[in-house]
């Protein structure tokens, strides 16, 4: 009657989360502000524009190219096309625009204002949209491209509104396919997906709730990860509960009772890992970047409510189902399963029999992989943003660049109070490295100046212009004067990317340490366990700089991407390291620390392995995606949790584990049991 009651009270929540999760995309936000550091230059100057007359403003930037060379028909189009937009976007059509022609005479480009009712998420697109419709009236040959801060930020927008969709579709096949070849069952596979499937929408709706109570930022970013965390995590969750529930089928008649073992058994250890992941999870919330910050709450979110639905809907479901949703292998009542003689039985005992070197060569390895990231690029260019086809926007910010150098230097945004107004501009035009600066618009509050650096966007030189411009003004103004625009935004967000790393990283590995420790009852093995997985994230991370540098050809890591795989390879690697040790532990009180070893990596070994294929699986999905930002990650977590599952967790931890014997669980009482003095930890290799 239970599990009945159990699956009518989740059919009337997914009822209601249905409606929740639709709204989930209306606070979605994707501003440039969404991905900046709270207290960066560039986010307050952001801040500031709005507060000028027109509010923020926008800028299309058109350029025209013809191989051949511009003809006076190719100009004559050019400034029809100016006229035009002008007119559809509010500018004077009658002021004479400055449309410059490069040297060697292939190229023209103009710049294009737009106020701040061009500005928002909707105008924007429909601006680009009108202006490439507009434009595409002209000569034959002649290319035209809408380029630009708008245009560019536009073009990502379009990215991002497709991801959520492709997304799930192409996660649910993926783990419906690995589900039919693990279980081979025509019905057993659609029990977890179903389950990980009301989570996924269940997760969505939580997280809308909790931002009608609480003050964090959702950008698309953060709701396509939450899709395959919950769809990786869910389905580990199963896979771990259907394997100790299969177990438990062989000693109880009634399955409502083998699944309540397998709760007793099970329950435990995957809510430590789901523990382990959502306050990991929630270490994000002390980083100073929006995006990241953001991502703490709603991916803990995320894992609290798969680690409800796992553990309620998923078992009433099987029980309802009965032993016939194992078919063709129904576990029969008194059948032992042969765990024993296993693949992973004799690894363990291949393991047993040369410890030391199954530990000391797979870390060599790995530090030998870790030297990967040498020389690694910190920081991916704006317009290197997309994978595989570059839109308008970036092709043509790159004939800019191409065609116009030492032109095509996009604005620098500097703020000023009114009263240091004066002096402000007089340090701007001082400054090493400025072409030019002119006053565009002035507030009660703030007056903007535009400066227009001599170096290309986002170049070394361009940086260095912008340390130097804060720096000088600093000695002017001090807090009264802030320097903003694209290319700050970018310096901003790289070094808090850094600074987070440097704050966020250890708090994980010690919140991650705490809930080892508690969980075993030890200090020596969550220390161990930690340090493999640390391990393993450098040698993944190496490896994948050489696979993104030397094979796809990216032009540097995303700069959030390391401390986001950082954090979802040590609590994820951690948590199949919880699984492993949990079971070692309880074989280990009446097998000794060696023999419990070898038959907790016998019985565990099998559904871990599945289990971290579907997550790498999961997580590799991102890599389908046009974001430079995504596939990394996704390859990254992928690469990192393979490594782990198939090396670290089968070899390196038993092979550290039956070294150091009953010092493994120092300073619990394990460590002095019989069984384990009785032990030989030293005997040869």
């Amino acid at each position: 009657m239970l599990p009945w009651l159990m699956l009518a009270v989740w059919i009337g929540l997914v009822v209601g989360g249905f409606s929740l999760a639709g709204k989930l995309d209306s606070v979605t936000r994707d501003n440039q502000a969404d991905y900046l550091p709270v207290s960066a230059q560039s986010t307050k100057v952001l801040q500031a524009e709005a507060g000028l007359p027109g509010g923020g403003d926008g800028l299309l930037v058109v350029v025209y190219e013809r191989a051949e060379g511009i003809g006076p028909a190719d100009r004559e189009a050019a400034a029809r096309g100016y006229a035009e937009l002008a007119e559809r976007f509010g500018n004077d059509p009658a002021v004479r625009p400055e449309i410059v022609e490069s040297s060697h005479g292939t190229a023209l480009v103009f710049g294009l204002p737009l106020d701040r009712t061009w500005v928002t998420d909707e105008a924007e697109a429909t601006s680009v949209a009108d202006a490439r419709e507009l434009l595409s009236d002209r000569p034959d040959g002649l290319n035209v491209y809408v380029t630009g801060p708008s245009a560019i930020g536009a073009d990502m927008d379009e990215v991002f509104d497709t991801v959520d969709a492709k997304l799930m579709l192409a996660t649910t096949l993926v783990v419906a396919l690995l589900l039919i070849l693990t279980y081979r069952s025509p019905l057993l596979w659609l029990v977890p997906l179903v389950s990980v499937g009301v989570a996924a929408v269940m997760s969505m709706g939580a997280v809308y709730a909790l931002t009608q109570v609480f003050d964090f930022t959702i950008t698309s970013m953060s709701s396509a990860l939450l899709v395959v965390l919950v769809f990786g995590a869910g389905t580990d969750y199963a896979l771990l509960l259907v394997s100790r529930y299969r177990e438990e089928l062989h000693h109880h008649e009634r399955p409502v009772d083998a699944m309540q073992a397998a709760l007793r058994a099970a329950a435990p250890a995957i809510a430590a890992s789901a523990g382990t992941v959502a306050a990991g999870l929630l270490c994000l919330l002390v980083a100073d970047l929006n995006s990241t910050s953001g991502l703490g709450p709603v991916g803990a979110a995320g894992i609290a409510v798969s680690l409800l639905v796992m553990l309620t809907f998923f078992p009433a479901l099987l029980v309802v189902l009965g032993r016939r949703v194992f078919w063709p292998f129904v576990p029969r009542l008194g059948a032992e399963p042969q765990a024993a003689g296993s693949r992973w039985a004799r690894l363990g005992e291949l393991v047993d029999r040369r410890r030391v070197v199954s530990w000391a060569v797979p870390l060599v390895v790995l530090g030998a992989l870790s030297l990967g990231l040498i020389g690694a690029s910190g920081s991916l260019p704006q317009l290197d943003q997309f994978a595989r086809s570059s839109p308008d926007s970036v092709t043509g910010a790159k004939l800019i660049d191409d065609h116009f150098p030492g032109q095509g230097g996009q604005p620098v945004t500097v703020m000023s109070r009114p009263d240091t107004s004066d002096e402000v501009l007089a340090a701007v035009r001082n400054t090493s490295g400025v072409v030019s600066a002119e006053i565009d618009r002035a507030g009660e509050d703030w007056v903007e100046i535009s400066a227009i650096p001599v170096d290309s966007p986002e170049s070394a030189g361009e940086t260095a212009t912008i340390k130097r411009l804060r720096g000088n003004l600093e000695e002017v103004a001090g807090d009264a004067a802030l320097v903003g625009g694209p290319s700050a935004e970018l310096l901003d967000t790289d070094e808090t990317n850094t600074s987070d790393r440097n704050r966020v990283m250890p708090l994980i590995l010690l919140v991650v340490l705490v809930i080892l420790g508690l969980l075993l009852r030890a200090v020596v093995a969550p220390l161990v366990l930690v340090a493999t997985v640390v391990v393993s994230f450098f040698g993944a991370l190496g490896l994948c700089n050489l696979l993104f540098d030397r094979v796809l050809g990216f032009g540097g890591w995303e700069s959030s991407v390391p401390l986001i795989g950082f954090l979802f390879l040590v609590a994820l690697g951690v948590d199949y390291n919880i699984f492993l040790m949990s079971r070692v532990r309880e074989e280990v009180v009446g097998h000794g620390t060696v023999e419990g070893t070898k038959r907790g990596l016998a019985v565990t070994g099998g559904v871990i392995t599945s289990a971290g294929v579907v997550l790498a699986a999961t997580f590799a999905v991102l890599a389908s995606l046009p974001l430079v930002m995504l596939i990394e990650i996704g390859i990254l977590v992928a690469v990192g949790v393979l490594i782990d599952t198939l090396l670290v967790r089968s070899i390196v931890v038993p092979a550290l584990t039956m070294s150091l014997g009953p010092r493994i669980w120092w300073p619990s009482s394990l460590w002095r049991t019989r069984e384990d003095r009785e032990d030989r930890v030293d005997e040869p290799v």
